[in-house]
């Protein structure tokens, strides 16, 4: 069978870690429950730098924005200077600020009464309908890192590889659409059922065979 390594391979990883996931994932919960705006800000705004660039140097420079005061208060120019090391760091500042104006309401951050009420797929799709630079990934992303989208996939090049890999899909799409994200969503969530594994702990799975890092 193809991928049938690769799938004994998850099972081993995901004894191994299981205690760290369910850790990690007890975390983003806590997060968004007594979590503050601005730290709910700083996810969405990691999830907003992550496309072409590495987690860890993403996460790095929306530390650095904290620190500096820069993530509510700084401008573009401000910004972009501070995001130099992740990919289209110019871009991705006029996305930061343009993120900011949208979740400020009377001064204030607020992100949380924006998508309180809906379910993972409904906040998902008001999410990239709404905010600039934020595709399907991202948002599953950062609604998954919220711990409000356990069901969802975050297709990123790693996981792609190795459903690619396991045999999920056959190939690696170029440009992932709504429908073909969906799609290749559906193919994961059934493999992962097969394999006995949660979709959410699945990616953390995967994600670390190619890194060697539970991260976010």
């Amino acid at each position: 069978m193809k991928g049938k390594g690769t799938v004994e391979t998850f099972v081993k990883l995901h004894s191994a870690k299981l205690s760290l996931i369910r850790k990690r994932l007890d975390a983003f919960s806590q997060r968004w429950r007594n979590g503050n705006e601005v730290e709910i800000f700083a996810e969405l705004v990691f999830c907003l730098l992550t496309p072409q660039s590495k987690a860890v140097s993403c996460w790095v420079s929306v530390e650095k924005l904290l620190s500096n005061n820069l993530l509510l208060k700084g401008n573009a120019a401000e910004i972009a200077r501070t995001l130099k090391g992740v990919r289209f760091h110019n871009k991705k500042a006029d996305y930061i600020i343009q993120a900011r104006k949208m979740f400020t309401v009377k001064g204030k951050i607020s992100i949380r009464n924006k998508i309180k009420q809906l379910s993972s797929k409904e906040a998902r799709d008001w999410l990239v309908q709404n905010v600039k630079g934020m595709g399907y990934k991202e948002a599953s992303h950062f609604l998954r890192n919220m711990g409000l989208g356990e069901d969802l996939a975050i297709l990123d090049r790693h996981i792609l590889f190795n459903l690619r890999f396991a045999g999920v899909i056959e190939n690696i799409p170029g440009y992932l659409s709504r429908k073909t994200y969906i799609d290749i969503e559906n193919r994961m969530k059934k493999f992962a059922r097969r394999i006995e594994i949660p979709i959410s702990h699945l990616d953390f799975v995967m994600w670390y065979k190619e890194t060697g890092k539970i991260f976010k």
